[in-house]
């Protein structure tokens, strides 16, 4: 008896061109335009062995329906389908018990390939497979651009490791290269266990001073040392009841590796000067883009700290490794940056499309949206062609990413076009959306914290209100 198959999709073409491939696969396939008639049909006695499902539907819409199939059938491996490839969006669909994600568009070996793996696994009765559905995945609302976004292979493996990960009160580490969203995965970690509650605690330990770093970390009391007038309350027991995220734990001096380890292993300590032992309950997630393996065999880092950090391991891919994610993330960006300037929509042509989908991308997604914040604020229309994409990207020979090159080749192009459409005065508006510009990335590199971003740009903390504050055309960035 050949293997039946519901394909469940209001729309009409999806669903009929869907329907199609899977039959020519050999498969039995049954197509309903909503839920509810899938449900009848299950009620009437009539039987499948996959579904796939659209999310948003009118009527009962796609997570509803997963509950229902749930109860009907726990074991019956249902594929959701999507046009919204973000973590957010993915989150339901697994929490509800799918099987596999499914971003649309798609190519049609894509589906009947994931129907034949599936079938086979419930033909030999595997069941391992099904954990992944017990627990979902999301970035907390406002804490941070949401970069986890992608429909490729490499992303929905790292969607499924997330949630067999978010309920677990085990260690993390988190490693990938620069620019690649480890921080956006902890956040994902955490909002979705039993932690979301209590604080979301973050520190780049790179960034602090190692004189510093053990206070940060520990507290300190009064008269510790010479500056500390007063108790200092440090990450450790901010973090209490939650999540403490320590990136670029590979940089983390040594005298304070053993002090960290005794705290995973105790989950006790002393404030630096004091007596009285704190106790905490903290799950640690930390993250690196170096090989803590080979900073071991060099004597650098402690190997039984990395055995207790590394219970759990997510690595994130490069960019390059998805390149078929970027049309979507450079959207996402293209659409922040307009809103967080002020400005109309601002959308990417094809061709520019293409030609960051063929750029390698050494700075990961970090680089993609600072590309894309600095294509929508020299560009000159709603439209960013690919010749203004070639003049941000760096050139064979250039220097390292971020020079002063890049943006004055960017520049050079957006005056070009000006004035050959015969813009008069526009002098002003580029210098207001080059301010615009270089307040709002560092603004959204500093989460929103007006302080922070006016103090690495070196300039007066008023400048960053009276340019972006409420009123003005430029808005803090969302995040």
């Amino acid at each position: 008896m050949s293997p039946r198959i519901f394909v469940v999709d209001d729309d009409r073409a999806v669903r009929y061109v869907l329907a199609e491939a899977l039959r020519e696969a050999g498969f039995a396939v049954r197509a309903f335009d909503s839920a509810e008639a899938a449900l009848a049909a299950l009620a009437a006695g009539e039987r499948a062995d996959l579904v796939f499902t659209d999310v948003r539907m009118p009527g009962t819409g796609g997570l509803d329906f997963l509950d229902a199939l749930r109860r009907h059938d726990p074991a019956l491996p249902v594929v959701v389908m999507s046009a919204y490839t973000d973590v957010a969006t993915t989150a339901g669909a697994f929490r509800g018990g799918a099987r596999d994600y499914l971003p649309k568009p798609f190519d049609l070996d894509v589906p009947v390939q994931l129907a034949r793996e599936l079938l086979k696994g419930r033909e030999r009765g595997a069941q391992a497979e099904a954990d992944d559905g017990e627990v979902a995945m999301a970035v907390a609302a406002g804490e941070g651009p949401p970069s986890l976004v992608g429909g490729s292979a490499p992303m929905r493996e790292l969607f499924r490791a997330i949630g067999r990960y978010a309920q677990l009160p085990l260690a993390v580490l988190v490693t990938g290269e620069t620019g690649t969203g480890k921080e956006l995965v902890a956040r994902a970690l955490h909002a979705e266990s039993p932690r979301a509650k209590r604080p979301f605690v973050a520190l780049n330990t790179a960034a602090i001073p190692a004189e510093l770093l053990e206070s940060e970390l520990f507290g300190h009391e009064a008269g510790a040392f010479t500056g500390a007038n007063k108790r200092h309350v440090g990450r450790f027991e901010q973090a209490d009841g939650g999540t403490l995220f320590l990136d670029e734990i590979g940089d983390m001096p040594a005298g304070l590796q053993t002090r960290l380890l005794r705290v995973l292993a105790e989950g006790e300590f002393f404030r630096v000067g004091g007596r009285e032992l704190i106790r905490v309950d903290v799950r640690v997630i930390a993250a690196t883009h170096q090989d803590l393996a080979a900073r071991v065999r060099e004597g650098r880092f402690r190997e039984d700290l990395l055995h207790r950090l590394d219970v759990l391991r997510v690595s994130l891919p490069p960019l390059r490794e998805r390149r078929e994610d970027i049309p979507r993330l450079a959207a996402r960006f293209v659409d922040e940056a307009a809103q967080a300037m002020g400005l109309g929509p601002r959308r990417l042509a094809s061709a520019a499309v293409e030609r960051l989908q063929r750029h390698p991308f050494p700075g990961n997604v970090r680089e993609l949206r600072n590309l894309c914040f600095r294509l929508v604020a020299l560009a000159a229309g709603e439209r960013i062609p690919a010749a203004a994409v070639d003049a941000a990207l760096r050139e064979p020979g250039a220097r390292d990413e971020g020079s002063d090159a890049d943006w004055r080749r960017a520049l050079e192009a957006a005056v070009q076009a000006r004035l050959a459409a015969g813009e008069q005065g526009f002098a002003e508006a580029l210098r207001e959306a080059f301010e615009e510009t270089l307040l709002a990335v560092a603004l959204a590199h500093h989460h929103g914290h007006r302080q922070r971003a006016a103090r690495q740009l070196g300039v007066g903390r008023n400048a960053v209100a009276r340019k972006l504050g409420p009123g003005r055309r430029g808005r803090k960035p969302a995040g």
